[in-house]
């Protein structure tokens, strides 16, 4: 089952410090834009991800095209994608060793969570990650 409790969603929260974000924008007006930014300010490390942007910056951070491009350990998948696109994201997560996947607000997909879930990986869905943060009070991340 995804995770719903708030206990929960804080706990993953709390212990992650590597975010890959998949279907990032370069374009202010869009709502992974703000949420990288975000993220970022917070103290996470976030690694942006979109083959229509690769080798570009998005917020300082270079695009990568795909997940398995990354190279270093993923703590967690944040989606930015269409709900029946997700699976797509999450099969890629899975593949990369990614921790948790968490889709953003509006995105839904049962079946690619299962996936997850049967990966050994955390699911959010649904959810924003900057509501939650000050919702639940999540200290700023700093350096270990």
């Amino acid at each position: 089952m995804p995770l719903t409790a708030p206990q929960d969603i804080a706990a993953l929260l709390g212990r992650t410090r590597t975010i890959a974000l998949v279907g990032i924008s370069d374009r202010p007006d869009r709502p992974s834009y703000g949420v990288m930014k975000c993220l970022q300010d917070h103290g996470y490390r976030v690694l942006p991800v979109n083959p229509q942007i690769a080798g570009e910056h998005v917020h300082g951070e270079f695009v990568w095209g795909r997940l398995s491009d990354i190279g270093v350990p993923i703590d967690l998948v944040d989606i930015f994608r269409r709900s029946e696109a997700a699976g797509d994201a999450v099969d890629d997560a899975i593949a990369a060793g990614a921790k948790a996947v968490w889709m953003q607000l509006g995105v839904i997909n049962e079946a690619a969570a299962a996936r997850a879930e049967a990966a050994g990986l955390q699911v959010v869905m649904d959810r924003c990650p900057a509501i939650d943060i000050p919702r639940f009070g999540i200290a700023p991340i700093t350096a270990e």
